[in-house]
């Protein structure tokens, strides 16, 4: 390719062609006609000697070579748009912006209450939404959702993506409080490995999957449990739990916290289950925006107070 004549508006019609896969939205979108965004994908097909995308059905589907330029080529687009902008002075008081963030119902419960009331003293113009985790990927969520972060338990990340450690989260035990088969025991203690497989489990996972991390550590000592419902929010779990002589395993801030609201008492697990790390992700492009950073910022100063007590070694 001889960049030297290559059209740089090329590169926002293969940006939003890649987001959007249509030709139609793709018009849309860069207030274009439809023929004029199929002559730019002509000439870009020409430049870059590539088919780029294939009809499949009746949808466009990228090609190997275009899905590998997606990311950089959107980083580039959102660097220059920084490089031309007059200079921000950023003052939360005064700021006016939406913020996207990616999590479980967790967060509904442990970040969300805080963060209204900081946002209330220190930045009433933002607005917060917070919007569904995308089920087995949650990388995918900072795309799919437009997400500004996620909070999500440490994974394997691409490149493209900055990272912040949070808390590390261990289990409860919850049953309802004078569960007729749990009254010997005190809160704390341990519940016996046999009375805990044979009493019944409510599971969350937003997948409807019946298995997870507890189940993985019952298999290593030769036991498993009874799934008997799965609920894709905690809250759901922790009310389920409430009004039934159901159990569940949960993260213990959440169970501390819900226990009090809806009668619960809490126990310890009779296996030894790792402690996930949970951590916040976003996509780098956000890493030296004045809004995104403070926000950040913000979230992380929450939510690091939720550390358990079992590891402390929280790297900045």
């Amino acid at each position: 390719m001889n960049f030297a004549n290559f059209d740089l508006n090329l590169m926002r019609v293969l940006d939003v062609m890649l987001r959007e896969k249509s030709t139609v939205r793709t018009a849309k979108k860069l207030n274009m006609s439809q023929s004029s965004v199929s002559g730019a994908l002509g000439r870009l097909r020409h430049a870059l000697n590539d088919e780029l995308f294939v009809r499949q059905g009746n949808r466009l589907v990228p090609t190997e070579y275009a899905k590998s330029l997606e990311f950089r080529l959107r980083e580039e687009i959102e660097r220059l748009e920084m490089l031309f902008m007059p200079p921000v002075v950023f003052d939360p008081k005064t700021w006016s912006g939406v913020y996207r963030i990616s999590a479980s119902d967790f967060f509904a419960e442990m970040l969300m209450p805080p963060l209204a009331d900081l946002l209330r003293k220190e930045a009433p113009g933002v607005k917060v939404q917070l919007v569904d985790l995308v089920p087995d990927s949650y990388v995918d969520s900072l795309e799919k959702y437009s997400a500004d972060i996620a909070l999500v338990p440490d994974q394997a990340t691409p490149d493209w993506v900055d990272r912040a450690e949070l808390f590390y989260s261990s289990f409860a035990v919850i049953a309802r409080t004078n569960h007729s088969l749990l009254n010997e025991l005190k809160e704390g203690e341990v519940v016996p490995l046999d009375l805990f497989c044979e009493l019944g489990h409510v599971l969350f996972s937003p997948e409807g999957n019946f298995a997870a991390m507890g189940d993985a550590a019952l298999a290593a000592v030769g036991k498993e449990r009874q799934v008997i419902m799965t609920l894709p929010v905690f809250s759901g779990v922790c009310r389920a739990v409430a009004e039934s002589d159901l159990i569940a395993l949960v993260p213990r801030q959440l169970a501390e916290k819900m226990a009090p609201q809806v009668g619960l008492s809490l126990y310890q697990p009779p296996m030894e289950i790792p402690t996930p790390l949970i951590v916040a992700l976003w996509h780098r492009r956000h890493r030296n925006s004045p809004f995104h950073g403070w926000m950040r910022s913000q979230i992380i100063g929450l939510m690091r107070p939720l550390n358990s007590g079992e590891k402390l070694a929280i790297k900045e």
